[in-house]
């Protein structure tokens, strides 16, 4: 057995040692010439080092400017003094694996009001550690990235390319995702949650001959095999609008929503979203602000223009219904990016059953619903609640119980816990119950029913009689206190 396993073993030494080494791969000459081409087309420069090569390109800055220290007040807004970094990657996959390679990698800061751009690009697999020690130079410790869906996907992949290359990947002080706080603020005005859809429909921009995503890992491939740099041209700069758009959606951010005086002007959608991510740092006053800045835009959208003067008659006379469009209002698609299987942020436990569920049910509750006035009273409402002021709170559930329906039985439910927990009005707070229960018992009678609301109003109305009757019981037990009159001792003080 010993000497089988010798003469395998000194076969297999012989057939490796017939593979020629130095020989390079048939396309390194290729790649290695294509690289040089394509840091002439982009007219950046070809970096080698002991580790590899890469090319770098530097942009001409643009000028945009940030007010940091008026940004720094809006919600999860990095600190004033630190420094921005932009970044975007160009990679061959939508997977954060190991099989998933970055090949491009734009980066933008800001010196004073210029926003100034780098790109590397990676020419070979086999140069990557060069690629990702020069990226390193680019993120300070003290920085803050911003990213679009960078959490997500961007940095995680570079953080799993840095483990397979056994280093650490580069430190830093904090991360923007933008994407989410485009979701938050503006998704009641947007088809879509892609970069492109925000540049078009909040800053007004539209991109020419601009490259797809899905053709990006292609194209690189295709630069591996012919090392032509023609294919990679326009992801080149595909990449660099996505890295000047970072720019460009933090300073409209900073223009329309952190000015006082500017925001005041912004849609009533953008307002309430802004309150939520107040509301979501407890910052309640702020909230409430937005919220009422909310309520007057809204107010405006809806109250009816003035008939204009027609030589025919009034519109009336003609019977002709004319629908008013409300840009302020745009109705999401059901099948839109934000699932309504993701968790909403309206408040309360996600999952618990009874009340809360039901708010989950409504259209009001809906991720794709749009901000109404009845939606915008709602959060404020809630608003009110958090900040102890409970009287105004309720004022405005009894204004949305006018409505009746499934939202009136939810807002009774909400002033039946105010009055219970706040004001300690248990008879009050039954009195609410019995309100929702008869709200809910209507919809029973036209065919919606509504189970988990009923499992929920019964309990709490029975709740609320068990303790209604145990404080009537205490008070018949508690024995009569006998008060001695003054007036005997006056009268003997007297005599």
């Amino acid at each position: 057995m010993t000497v089988a396993l010798e003469r395998r073993l000194a076969n297999f030494r012989s057939a490796h040692a017939t593979v020629q080494r130095s020989a390079p791969y048939p396309a390194a000459g290729r790649v290695a010439a294509g690289a040089e081409r394509l840091a002439a087309e982009l007219d950046g420069e070809l970096v080698r080092t002991t580790a590899g090569s890469f090319v770098r390109v530097e942009r001409r800055g643009a000028v945009i400017e940030i007010d940091r220290e008026r940004l720094a007040r809006l919600p999860g807004q990095p600190p004033p003094h630190v420094p921005l970094v932009c970044l975007d990657t160009e990679t061959t996959g939508l997977a954060t694996a190991a099989g998933t390679l970055a090949f491009l990698v734009g980066l933008g800061w800001w010196e004073g009001s210029r926003f100034r751009q780098v790109q590397l690009l990676l020419p070979d697999h086999a140069d990557e550690p060069a690629f990702l020690a020069e990226l390193r130079t680019h993120i300070p410790r003290e920085s803050w990235l911003v990213t679009y869906n960078g959490r997500g996907f961007d940095w995680p992949l570079l953080v799993a390319r840095y483990r397979m290359a056994q280093a650490d990947a580069p430190e830093h002080a904090g991360h923007l995702d933008l994407l989410p706080l485009v979701r938050r603020l503006f998704r009641h005005r947007m088809t879509d949650a892609r970069l492109q859809t925000a540049e078009t429909q909040l800053l007004g921009l539209r991109r020419h001959d601009d490259v797809a995503g899905w053709e990006i890992p292609a194209r690189y491939l295709q630069f591996l095999r012919d090392g032509e740099p023609a294919s990679l041209l326009g992801v080149v700069r595909h990449n660099d609008e996505d890295v000047r758009s970072l720019a460009r959606l933090l300073a409209h951010v900073d223009d329309r929503l952190a000015d006082p005086g500017a925001r005041r002007l912004a849609p009533a959608g953008d307002l309430a979203g802004l309150a939520r991510a107040y509301s979501a740092e407890h910052r309640f006053h702020e909230a409430l602000e937005c919220l009422d800045s909310a309520m007057v835009a809204v107010r405006s959208a809806d109250a009816p223009p003035a008939p204009p003067a027609r030589p025919g008659g009034s519109e009336q006379a003609t019977g002709v219904a004319r629908s008013r469009p409300e840009p302020h209002l745009v109705r999401e698609e059901s099948d839109a990016w934000w699932s309504p299987r993701n968790r909403p942020d309206f408040g309360g436990r996600f999952g618990r059953p009874g009340a809360d569920a039901a708010w989950r049910a409504t259209s009001i509750e809906r991720l794709d619903a749009s901000w109404t006035a009845t939606r915008i009273t709602t959060e404020r409402a809630r608003v009110l609640r958090r900040l102890g002021r409970v009287e105004e709170a309720e004022l405005a559930w009894l204004e949305i119980a006018d409505f009746g329906g499934i939202l009136g039985a939810l807002a009774w439910v909400e002033i039946a816990k105010i009055r219970e927990h706040r004001r300690g009005d248990l008879e009050a707070a039954l009195a609410a119950t019995l309100a929702a229960v008869r709200s809910v018992e209507r919809r029973r009678a036209t065919g919606r029913v509504d189970q988990r609301l009923e499992r929920d109003l019964g309990r709490r109305a029975s709740r609320l009689r068990r303790r209604i009757g145990r404080r009537q019981l205490a008070r018949r037990a508690a024995p009569a206190l006998i008060v001695p009159s003054p007036l005997p001792e006056a009268i003997a003080a007297a005599g």
